[in-house]
């Protein structure tokens, strides 16, 4: 083919400026994010959210102006968890493709079995048996997981386990996660793009050894943590858009988390 006959061939298949841009994914938007305030609970060795009003009022020119300072640890509230925190060398938050937080979805629901459970372990079983209904989990999807737990928010006692502060605290920490072998499983068997969970960590409360961060975190598969009420999404059919913010060398971060429901 003559140069000039495919030079007009690429330029009649290129978008051109009047093409219309790509709609965004239809469905019904969930805000799965908890809001950041002063009631906000926060792992007991970490200081909780604080705000302070910078100017609040009528300036000298007639008109309203508002500036705050803020003030937060990484991992709190809804939060990200980069695969680093937990990883040596492995992605930091601003190193975390686009494409593993902005991605298709499904949610496997364990509230039956924690609200028996507070330290339920999600096992491999539960994997297996979300499987065998709905399919294998597809690559490149975000993995969420249900306990029921964001019903507690912001009750520290009911949603962490204890309201004490400080490092002994953390022995009397009680709520869901995922069992080290199914992250292990996930792992070997499954290409999630990350995983998220309503709960404050993706290891149980008793967990001393987080386990399951250290092996999904080594494969660079990035955690939600802390996430909003997920009672209103379907097993199959969403999207996620995870956006934290984007901190050079941060191990986690404040996170905006919404559900797109097709």
């Amino acid at each position: 083919m003559r140069p000039l006959v495919l030079a007009l061939i690429l330029v009649g298949c290129a978008p051109q400026a009047t093409d219309p841009p790509a709609p965004f994914p239809g469905g019904t938007l969930i805000d799965l994010t908890h809001a950041f305030d002063t009631q906000t609970p926060y792992w007991p060795t970490a200081d909780g959210f604080e705000m302070e009003i910078d100017f609040r009022g009528m300036t000298d020119g007639g008109y309203w102006y508002e500036a705050n300072t803020i003030r937060t640890a990484e991992h709190g509230g809804t939060h990200l968890d980069a695969p680093v925190h937990f990883a040596e060398g492995k992605h930091s938050t601003e190193e975390i493709p686009l494409e593993r937080l902005v991605a298709p979805a499904v949610m496997l629901d364990v509230s039956e079995q924690a609200a028996a459970n507070p330290d339920y372990l999600v096992s491999v079983a539960d994997l297996e048996a979300w499987e065998n209904e709905h399919g294998a989990i597809p690559d490149g999807h975000i993995l969420l997981v249900r306990t029921g737990f964001a019903r507690f928010w912001p009750d520290r006692t009911q949603y962490m386990g204890t309201a004490d502060r400080g490092q002994e605290a953390t022995a009397d920490l009680h709520f869901p996660g995922l069992d080290p072998e199914a992250a292990r499983w996930l792992v070997a068997n499954r290409s999630i793009a990350a995983l998220g969970i309503d709960t404050a960590s993706i290891d149980y409360g008793q967990s001393t050894d987080f386990q399951a961060h250290r092996v999904l975190f080594a494969e660079n598969i990035p955690a939600f943590e802390n996430v909003g009420d997920l009672s209103a999404l379907p097993p199959v059919g969403f999207s996620i858009a995870a956006l934290p913010m984007k901190i050079v060398d941060g191990s986690g971060g404040p996170l905006r988390i919404v559900a797109i429901v097709q």
